[in-house]
């Protein structure tokens, strides 16, 4: 099955939904976070309103082709698939009066690049080297534009860029074009990762999880104004309009430095399958998908691909000790499946993609930059997003491991370690270096359509 075919097949899943406690407002709700589109390209753009007129004056005229979570999966072909989201600092300008944006949480209101100590975003990693104005206060919107290929991208590019000149006021600061990696069959990166294996299902949608993701978690932990895991919602962004069915979500560019990370594997495997066993020490699964858990000695390729058994183990009884999966692999740190407690309140949603051409296989780094633009949907930035980034991704105890990082995704210096558990000895990578680098990320607001609305018919001053 091709990547445009499983997109649409569980776009579909929701037109087929079944009635389940506290339904869904699907009309209402932007289908970033809901479902993903058949895309195999798209285009983010980050906007500045330099006037809060021009800035009401695009979102108006955009509304209408923002994707609802009832309409994706409606029509192969007739489909939209635009969302659109808002800073703190975007819907002051919009013309959000100060009561109503007080009533925000401080992490949103502050923005990522403030919060960079609580992320562990430092070095390399820290808010002064990013790009495309992502740390700037005058980043206040950001439009995604998906497309079912790179031809039909620049087809949304061109009618957007079109558009905004008719829009006084609006620049773009900043844009990113994403493609998909051939092959198509299966997400992957470009470490070579089989990808999207381990998603959050939400009650309400109807959609059935795969075995060894767990229940369907509670609405309110990903959509304001709908019941979480604790009980009914409270303390909500004010007026209810907008922020009910919205959700806050947490963009990151992060480019892949995939020629270190194959330097790394030479220099630490004489040949191939012992490259490829410690690639799979690193991420937790093999890079086909089959987790270490499950396969814990060699590949297994046809688990890797078997949505029905690819996630389907657990830690404290199956591999305690990590002799299969370390205890700081990447997918160990960053679910930590049943060795952790109050799980649910911690799953979010993971949506984005790849950006930048594939490295071949045998070419030495090249300089182009490349990597993963992702973005990370909750309720609560704070206690999800913000606790995985502090705890599971940059604290070196973790696991009480010492000194430790996750190994793929956490800031690294060459001053962290990497413990692979062994009989009789274990082995430990001294001095690991960085794989990835953070390159830009900012906090957005997700609006359901009402209250795109009602933020387009606000006013200067009020």
């Amino acid at each position: 099955m091709s990547l445009l075919q499983q997109s649409h097949r569980i776009s579909q899943d929701l037109t087929k939904r079944t009635d389940q406690p506290a339904s869904l407002d699907f009309d209402d709700i932007q289908h970033f976070l809901m479902s993903r589109p058949p895309a195999r390209a798209a285009r983010y753009e980050f906007l500045a309103f330099r006037s809060g007129v021009g800035g009401r004056a695009w979102l108006t005229g955009l509304i209408d082709k923002v994707g609802t979570a009832s309409a994706v999966g409606s029509s192969l072909l007739d489909s939209r698939w635009v969302t659109v989201g808002f800073t703190w600092n975007g819907l002051r300008a919009l013309g959000g009066a100060e009561a109503s944006l007080a009533t925000f949480p401080e992490e949103f209101r502050q923005g990522m690049a403030a919060r960079a100590g609580v992320l562990g975003t430092t070095g390399a990693n820290h808010p002064d080297h990013w790009v495309g104005g992502l740390a700037s206060t005058n980043l206040h919107a950001i439009a995604i534009l998906f497309a079912r290929d790179v031809a039909e991208r620049e087809r949304c590019r061109q009618e957007h860029a079109n558009y905004l000149k008719q829009c006084d006021g609006v620049e773009v600061l900043s844009a990113l074009d994403l493609e998909a990696i051939p092959p198509f069959d299966y997400a992957h990166e470009h470490f070579g990762y089989r990808d999207r294996l381990s998603q959050s299902v939400i009650e309400g949608t109807g959609v059935e999880p795969t075995p060894g993701s767990g229940p369907p978690i509670k609405p309110g932990e990903f959509f304001l104004g709908y019941p979480d895991e604790e009980g009914p919602a409270a303390g909500l962004p004010q007026p209810e309009i907008l922020s009910r069915n919205g959700s806050y979500v947490a963009y990151l560019r992060m480019q892949e430095h995939v020629g270190a990370f194959r330097d790394f594997l030479r220099a630490h495997g004489e040949t191939l399958e012992q490259q490829e066993l410690i690639a799979a020490k690193l991420m937790g699964r093999w890079r086909s998908g089959a987790p270490l858990v499950l396969a814990p000695d060699k590949d297994d390729p046809k688990l890797g691909a078997d949505s029905q058994r690819n996630n389907d183990f657990n830690y404290g009884n199956t591999d305690p000790y990590g002799y299969g999966c370390p205890l700081g692999a990447h997918i160990r740190r960053m679910n930590p499946r049943d060795t952790a407690v109050n799980m649910n309140r911690r799953k979010m949603i993971r949506r984005g993609g790849t950006y930048g051409p594939p490295l071949p296989e045998g070419i030495p780094d090249d300089g182009i930059e490349r990597g993963i633009a992702a973005f990370v949907g909750c309720a609560s930035l704070v206690r999800q997003f913000e606790f995985a980034m502090n705890v599971w991704a940059n604290d070196p105890n973790f696991h009480e491991l010492g000194n430790e990082r996750d190994p793929i995704f956490g800031t690294q210096d060459g001053t962290f370690d990497m413990t692979i558990p062994n009989r009789p000895i274990r082995k430990k990578i001294k001095g690991l270096p960085a794989f990835t680098t953070i390159r830009g990320g900012a906090y957005f607001f997700l609006p359901g359509i009402k209250a795109l609305r009602y933020l387009a018919s606000l006013s200067d001053g009020l």
